[in-house]
């Protein structure tokens, strides 16, 4: 018997491993998975419209597009509509792919 490296997540998932070892764990905490839920199928969002949707305050959402930004999953544009500041939060290529591992890990666990 050979003692073979992991190569990490992805290889443990294709080498017949459990489908959790494909989770994101930032996308474990119930706010950050429903934000990112909420952008996949858009181009990009308003905060308000994002805040509305997932039913947290400001200073919630905030704190939480920080931590998926800091990851690379979201991206963040200020601008102005009329006079109005404006925040736009989108997916980024990595967060949609990140996304997308999860949501198919969490389908493999549940059909088991």
């Amino acid at each position: 018997m050979t003692d073979e490296p992991t190569g990490g997540a992805g290889a443990e998932a294709k080498r017949g491993g459990h489908p959790r070892h494909d989770l994101a764990p930032l996308l474990n905490a119930p706010v950050r998975l429903s934000v990112v839920a909420a952008l996949a199928p858009l181009d990009k969002a308003e905060f308000a419209f994002v805040r509305d949707l997932v039913e947290v305050s400001d200073s919630v959402l905030s704190k939480q597009v920080a931590a998926l930004e800091e990851a690379g999953w979201v991206e963040v544009r200020k601008g102005r509509v009329g006079r109005r500041p404006r925040t736009w939060v989108a997916l980024t290529p990595e967060g949609r792919a990140v996304y997308q591992r999860h949501l198919a890990a969490l389908r493999a666990i549940a059909l088991g």
